[in-house]
């Protein structure tokens, strides 16, 4: 079974997305190695996106570019989830699914599609909802030299929450854009181990 993976680029104060959801900056961000974009897509079966996200990104089609009007700049063709309390307006695009549910029956759809492959987030308030269940088995991020000073935090929870994570991969031809994979420190038990 593939992995449930929070993939995104954010600038170095934090945003993943300017204000009103502009993804301009994107353009700043170091070049990747060739060919690592389309390994990345490949892993990729069903992403899973926000309302306000797919709205901004077909209010902008005309102002983004290659990179920043399609997932993975194009080299991804899967399923698309579309999470919305208002899936009937949404019904007139065939390249998206709509759904009107939580995240964790969001995820439990798009894993049946997956099967070996990835299922990927691509929303900050879907994958924090996603962490508050613990489905969220990898994060993949890349920073952009950039400071935005608004926008869309890539993590935004009032009051706090502590969430661990551990270095699993530095991604080769990706180093000057801090191109990282972690997986969640979960708490470890000798439980059932045999050890005295």
């Amino acid at each position: 079974m593939g992995k449930v993976a929070w993939g995104f680029t954010c600038s170095i104060d934090g945003f993943i997305a300017g204000p009103g959801h502009d993804m301009s900056w994107l353009s700043a961000g170091e070049p990747l190695a060739e060919g690592t974009t389309e390994r990345m897509a490949g892993e990729v079966a069903v992403i899973i996106s926000g309302r306000s996200g797919y709205d901004a990104a077909r209010a902008q089609r005309d102002e983004r570019d290659e990179m920043t009007s399609e997932a993975y700049g194009g080299a991804w063709s899967g399923t698309e989830f579309i999470l919305t309390h208002r899936p009937e307006e949404l019904a007139d695009d065939p390249s998206v699914i709509a759904l009107d549910c939580d995240v964790v029956e969001a995820i439990r759809r798009a894993r049946e599609i997956a099967g070996d492959r990835d299922v990927q987030i691509i929303s900050a308030d879907i994958a924090r909802q996603a962490l508050e269940h613990d489905l969220i088995d990898e994060l993949q991020v890349f920073v952009a030299p950039v400071f935005l000073g608004d926008g869309t935090r890539i993590f935004d929870v009032p009051g706090g929450r502590r969430v661990d994570w551990e270095l699993v991969e530095i991604y080769e031809g990706a180093e000057r854009s801090f191109g990282r994979t972690y997986r969640p420190k979960r708490a470890r038990t000798d439980a059932g181990t045999g050890d005295s």
